[in-house]
Formats: C-alpha cells, sequence, structure tokens
C-alpha cells in the first residue's frame, strides 16, 4: 500500500519576510487596472529606501496612480516556494540622472517602444510560503 501523497499548503509570512523574500529576486510583475480591463506586465525591481522601483514596458500615461505588484519563485516539481504581494501609490521616475542610473542597473525589454520607471511606495505588502504538508 502506497502513501499518498503530502498535500500542498500555504503559510503566511509577515511583512518583513515578505520584503526580505521580494528583495532576493528581480522578476516580477505589474498589475493594473486600464479600461476595466487588469493588466499584466513583466518587471524588473530593486528596493530602496522603502520603496521598489520597477522597470517594466507599460506606456507611462496608462499607469494609474495606484498599482500591484507580485513575485514568486515556484517550483514547478513538489509546487513548494514563495508569493509576495505589494500595492500602493505608484510615482513615475521623471529625473534624468535618477532614470539613468535605474536604467543602468534593471535591466529592460526591448520589444516595443515603452520602457517605464516607477517608484512603488508599499502600502500593502503579503506573502506566502508554499510548502507540502505531512501526510
Amino acid at each position: 500500500m502506497s502513501t499518498p501523497p503530502a498535500s500542498p499548503r500555504m503559510v503566511e509570512v509577515s511583512g518583513a519576510e515578505a520584503l526580505w523574500l521580494l528583495e532576493g529576486s528581480f522578476l516580477g510583475r505589474l498589475v493594473y487596472t486600464q479600461r476595466d480591463l487588469t493588466v499584466v506586465r513583466p518587471g524588473r525591481h530593486t528596493r530602496e529606501f522603502g520603496r521598489l522601483v520597477v522597470r517594466t514596458p507599460a506606456p507611462a500615461a496608462a499607469v494609474p496612480a495606484t498599482v500591484t505588484y507580485h513575485v514568486d519563485e515556484i517550483r514547478v516539481v513538489g509546487g513548494t516556494g514563495w508569493t509576495v504581494t505589494v500595492s500602493g501609490p505608484v510615482d513615475v521616475i521623471t529625473d534624468p540622472d535618477e532614470a539613468a542610473h535605474y536604467q543602468r542597473t534593471l535591466a529592460g525589454w526591448t520589444h516595443g517602444p515603452h520602457d517605464t520607471l516607477l517608484r512603488l511606495h508599499p502600502k500593502t505588502v503579503s506573502g506566502f510560503r508554499l510548502a507540502r504538508a505531512e501526510a
């Protein structure tokens, strides 16, 4: 008789641990609403001075005042890993020196005309570890 596989489970982590997980990664997804549709764009990020700087191929004019950014690292085999979601107000980085710095340190995408640098001020941070429950 074989043992049934362990069931997956989600374990909520603290905001501090969620930010720590976020800092250990560099790719995520910017999520926002545009004309009643949900838009998801890839992003590269860095966390500095309590803010999240995101470089994304989204038109700056289309990004609303508040966005969500989602990052995860999930292992397909086994379904373990983690997921972090950050939401808050955002502004477009327009200062030429600051923009040049992030364009050098955050790689962008070569497809399309849009290359936007955003500064996200986290208001909510949530995260989960994905684990296997013991059978």
